[in-house]
Formats: C-alpha cells, structure tokens, sequence
C-alpha cells in the first residue's frame, strides 16, 4: 500500500525536511568550495574558509545525514514506545560508531 497524505506518520514530513536542507547545505558547501579552489587555488580567502574545507565540510554532511536520520528515528521510536526499534535503531548507530572508531 502506498503512504498517502492521511496515512502518513508525523516524523516524515521532520525527515525530508531535513534530508532535503542537508542535501542542499552539502551542495552548497561543496559547490563554493570548487569556486573558491577555481578562482583562488593557493591562496584562501580566510585562514578558516578555504575551499578545500569548504568541499570536506560538504561531505561531511552528505556523510552524516544518513547518521543523523538514524538518529532521529530513534527518537521517533522512543517517543512512540517502540522499544524493539529503538534497540535496532541503537545498534545500527552502535555498529557506525565502532566503524568510524575502527578506522581511525
């Protein structure tokens, strides 16, 4: 059955808001990266702010999104009660945490 407007659940019109404002902030920040890199390629403008920042902090978001997503579902199965999801949903967020901790 497909999700229409009156079957919907309340969290996901809060999870495409925020999987589409990250992608376009990662966008963002990837595209003025390149265009910074394009026009200044050795030279930053700002010591904090030069593209190659710009480009990995856009990443950064792609990278985190789906993390962040995981997260609020979490919440959203806490909230409900959903006690069996919610274990799930911590041990997938157990599972990337040990990941990023592995790889380093």
């Amino acid at each position: 059955m497909k999700p229409t407007i009156e079957n919907r659940k309340p969290q996901e019109p809060l999870l495409a808001v925020l999987l589409e404002y990250g992608t376009w902030l990662a966008c963002t920040l990837i595209a003025a990266g390149m265009i910074i890199t394009a026009l200044e390629p050795s030279v930053a403008l700002f010591p904090l702010l030069s593209g190659y920042r710009l480009v990995k902090a856009g990443v950064a978001v792609f990278i985190l999104l789906p993390v962040t997503r995981v997260a609020m579902m979490a919440i959203f199965f806490l909230r409900d009660r959903d006690y069996l999801y919610v274990a799930i949903t911590v041990c997938v967020l157990t599972i990337i945490a040990a990941g990023m901790i592995i790889e380093h």
